[in-house]
């Protein structure tokens, strides 16, 4: 009796025969092209995703700010980077795994500096930041806290007429020169001339100018908090007032006379964000010459911007860290720089 032929035949259908290289196991052909063709839709929000960090100066303020916003924000966009990845390697798209790389290598181009740490030592002047919180219950703790850092300089903002008295008092002894104009205020080791309100076109004080004459000369410090600003349903992020104010912060520091300039304060913004391009445009930020990290200092409970500044300029940086916790809702921020 005839019997079948059990070997695997020459036209590759079999399991022994030559065409079972071309299998693998479950029965689909190793040369399966799924692995390109699969995940293209996460692919292109990869793709979108570089394209918005790449081109996020040309993204629109004309509808509620959408740019401001994202650049407030910019770095963040870095956690959707391995949650692309692993939904690409879940999917087993080779496409969407290899697209992935753009954001990735586009991010850390943007912000792989700040994940070095650039302190130094040395340096003649220690400067700290704090918007203390108008409605904080310990104003007197909250200055102890600050002058632990042992700076030679320290700027105050959302001072209010109620608290100025506890911080005069926790301060006056280690800081025996101060300043307060509107809401915002600097206490120094260092005698203080030339002190006067910087207008940002508010209609009320919440900037100031002073010289600071320290041992290696003056130095002019500027103390400001920028309006806040706000994410509404109805009209987005609405900046336009802080806006406002930074460009005219920012003709002050250009026209002023001394060579060596620190602004100290919380300008509700980062430096990514292009409002505050009249100040940026000609200063450097401590934290990005000078810092581990990105150095974020609000909300206090889980930072996640650094809208508090310390910028410099004719003044080197040499280290630039955030402080603890007091009892605000930002984090004191501090320098030490090289004069």
């Amino acid at each position: 009796m005839a019997q079948a032929y059990k070997g695997g035949d020459s036209s590759g259908t079999g399991t022994t025969g030559p065409g079972a290289r071309f299998r693998r196991q479950g029965g689909r052909p190793l040369g399966d092209r799924g692995y390109w063709r699969r995940g293209i839709v996460l692919a292109v929000l990869a793709i979108l995703l570089a394209l918005v960090m790449v081109l996020h100066a040309q993204i629109p303020n004309t509808v509620g700010n959408l740019g401001s916003l994202i650049e407030t924000f910019l770095p963040w966009l870095g956690v959707f980077i391995p949650v692309l990845l692993v939904l690409g390697l879940v999917r087993r798209s080779a496409t969407a795994v290899i697209a992935v790389l753009a954001p990735a290598i586009v991010w850390f181009n943007l912000f792989g500096g700040l994940l070095t740490d650039k302190t130094g030592s040395g340096g003649d002047l220690t400067v700290v930041t704090h918007n203390v919180n108008a409605e904080n219950s310990d104003p007197a703790g909250t200055a102890k806290d600050v002058a632990a850092s042992g700076a030679q300089v320290i700027a105050l903002e959302e001072v209010t007429a109620q608290a100025l008295p506890s911080y005069q008092d926790a301060l006056a002894k280690a800081y025996p020169y101060h300043t307060v104009q509107g809401t915002v205020g600097l206490w120094s080791k260092y005698p203080l001339s030339g002190t006067q309100a910087v207008d940002i076109k508010l209609g009320w004080t919440r900037a100031l100018r002073t010289t600071v004459a320290t041992p290696q000369g003056k130095v002019a410090v500027y103390v400001a908090h920028m309006p806040s600003v706000r994410v509404k349903l109805n009209s987005g992020f609405t900046a336009s007032q802080r806006d406002k104010s930074a460009d005219a912060l920012g003709e002050a520091i250009a026209d002023e006379p001394i060579e060596k300039v620190v602004l100290l304060g919380d300008l509700n913004g980062t430096m990514n964000d292009r409002a505050l391009n009249g100040v940026t445009a000609q200063m450097r930020s401590t934290q990005g010459a000078a810092g581990s990290g990105f150095g974020f200092s609000w909300p206090a409970a889980f930072p996640m911007a650094r809208i508090d500044q310390i910028m410099v300029k004719g003044v080197e940086p040499v280290t630039s860290w955030t402080l603890p916790a007091t009892g605000s809702d930002h984090l004191p921020i501090a320098a030490r720089v090289d004069l």
